[in-house]
């Protein structure tokens, strides 16, 4: 058994030296989502377990609970400004600047728009007419926002340097359980999302190749300033059509449908 188990870790051993080598770490992937799902589990379990506290009766997994709920409603009084008619595709940049001015940054969409990442990679389209070869909005705007020429929009990705340019506790939420902008917005911090412009899921979607590869996306997107919710609905300024109420289960519809897209900030740079 001894020998046994001295082979079994010396040829583990190896696999791991050769991988670390040839910068092949088959395991690294495998790893990471493993330690993410023990997290997970790990917190649940603590809280699962925990003893009551004597102090007051309460146990952690009630606190824990408490701490990730979000209020069940919550509103904030943002400026509203519309992207028409300077920038008929600056949806992205229009809701960016409605969250600074309500930061405190004076600053103007129009003032924005040469701060902006822009890809500038020229359309190329197939015989048939559909789009060969364009930008890729998660390294910079792609097309026209002015509307002189065909546009489109900018992604989470490299709209977050401007953000961060102005704001330094500038954050990414993109990706995160849909319950934590509603945790923002109860903080008192708006929150650009990516939705749609009709606030539906997108049946028509269009893939062009690009620099860093395909990228497959709709001309639907949109993206709004999340200034409110409740239990039934979502409250945003539009920088198209102005306020509005969606049915929240509708508007996280989208929201994934876009890839869970938003930016944000906290309140250490207040």
């Amino acid at each position: 058994m001894l020998i046994a188990g001295l082979v079994f870790a010396s040829a583990v051993f190896g696999v791991l030296l050769y991988g670390k080598l040839t910068g092949q770490e088959w395991f690294r992937d495998t790893e990471m989502v493993a330690y993410a799902e023990h997290s997970q589990v790990s917190a649940a379990e603590e809280t699962a377990v925990a003893p009551p506290d004597p102090a007051n009766g309460s146990t952690r997994a009630a606190e824990a609970a408490a701490a990730k709920e979000p209020p069940k409603k919550a509103m904030l009084e943002a400026p509203l400004i519309y992207q028409k008619p300077e920038l008929p595709s600056g949806c992205e940049l229009t809701s960016l600047a409605m969250l600074l001015q309500y930061y405190g940054v004076k600053k103007s969409k129009m003032e924005l728009v040469p701060e902006m990442k822009k890809d500038t990679t020229p359309i190329r389209y197939n015989k048939d007419g559909s789009i060969a070869y364009w930008g890729n909005p998660n390294t910079g705007f792609v097309g026209e926002i002015t509307g002189s020429a065909k546009g489109f929009g900018i992604y989470h990705t490299a709209l977050i340097d401007l953000l961060q340019k102005y704001v330094s506790s500038a954050v990414d939420l993109t990706r995160e359980p849909f319950s934590k902008l509603e945790r923002q917005v109860s903080e008192g911090f708006p929150v650009v999302a990516w939705t749609t412009i009709d606030y539906k899921v997108p049946e028509k979607w269009v893939t062009w190749d690009t620099d860093l590869g395909p990228i497959r996306t709709t001309f639907m997107e949109h993206a709004v300033l999340l200034v409110g919710y409740d239990e039934q609905y979502v409250y945003v300024n539009d920088p198209l059509t102005g306020k509005r109420k969606i049915e929240k289960s509708q508007f996280i519809a989208t929201w994934e449908a876009m890839g869970k897209q938003a930016l944000s900030y906290t309140e250490a740079a207040k």
